[in-house]
């Protein structure tokens, strides 16, 4: 197994309120799986993708990363993990703007104190399987939003990690852009073994994986394939589906209100709003074609 997790809880203080993120959650992955994590916000996906990654500690529960117990490691054993065996993809890329798409990439190997020689030819070869050659020397803002997130990928792979652990990764990305960082995901699953967990909102982006985890409350409530979704699972990955939608359009509703009350402005309100109805209609889509709703 590449993960390996029993009871796992975590409870955070807000002054004497205490928010129970995870509520002994069990789960496994297996090497080389690929596995998408789904379910509504403030459900606990974030929270589970942090420990397993060593950037959060569990208040309870164990923990396994291959052959590392990560619940039990002191911070600065987990500062190594984090370089040696986990590589770390979010939503807001988290590029370092000053440094070129080759410079970010290098970033993680001069941590680990890799040698100058090895760093370059590891850039070279990385810069190849996210297809960027011609952008080499392009700092972030020079990029757009799907090939800042290739280069984080390939930032997240420098020091060759056997896990990768995915934050929204297509969160800030139109349809075309998603669908190349996915192909590119799964090509890195496929091609070079490596063990992917993916935490998303977007059923068509989920679907790409080997298996689907729903989260809620909490707690790991489905666990399904899905090619088998259409024909074993119709109802809890229809529930999903519809409890975004929801989710969504409450969003709109308050993003509407924001505006009444010009706590943001005209240009965020398009841009929100033009997000959020992108993600409905893929959302939407998705229950057309399971033939959920006609």
């Amino acid at each position: 197994m590449a993960v390996v997790i029993r009871d796992l809880a975590k409870i955070y203080t807000q002054g004497p309120v205490e928010v129970q993120a995870l509520r002994g959650l069990n789960m496994t992955v297996e090497k080389g799986e690929m596995v998408s994590i789904i379910g509504p916000s403030g459900s606990g996906k974030t929270t589970l993708l942090n420990i397993i990654g060593g950037l959060d500690k569990a208040t309870a529960g164990y923990v396994k990363v291959f052959e590392t117990e990560v619940s039990s490691m002191s911070l600065s054993e987990l500062v190594q993990f984090r370089r040696r065996t986990v590589g770390h993809i979010f939503q807001t890329m988290n590029l370092i703007p000053t440094l070129t798409a080759a410079e970010n990439i290098e970033l993680p190997m001069l941590a680990l104190g890799v040698h100058r020689s090895e760093r370059l030819r590891r850039v070279r070869e990385l810069i190849g399987v996210i297809g960027l050659r011609d952008r080499i020397k392009h700092r972030p803002d020079e990029l757009s939003g799907g090939e800042q997130q290739r280069v984080a990928l390939a930032s997240a792979l420098a020091n060759d990690p056997p896990l990768i652990l995915a934050d929204e990764p297509t969160g800030e990305l139109d349809t075309v852009n998603a669908r190349v960082v996915v192909d590119y995901l799964t090509k890195v699953n496929k091609r070079m073994g490596k063990t992917i967990i993916m935490v998303t909102h977007d059923p068509a982006v989920a679907r790409v994986a080997n298996r689907i985890l729903r989260i809620q409350d909490g707690l790991i409530k489905a666990d399904v394939e899905p090619l088998g979704v259409g024909v074993t699972g119709p109802s809890d990955y229809g529930e999903m589906l519809r409890s975004r939608i929801a989710e969504i359009d409450a969003q709109l509703v308050q993003l509407n209100e924001d505006l009444k009350r010009e706590a943001i402005t005209g240009d965020e309100y398009v841009e929100r709003q033009t997000r959020l109805k992108q993600t409905r209609s893929v959302l939407w889509e998705e229950l057309q074609r399971l033939g959920i709703v006609h």
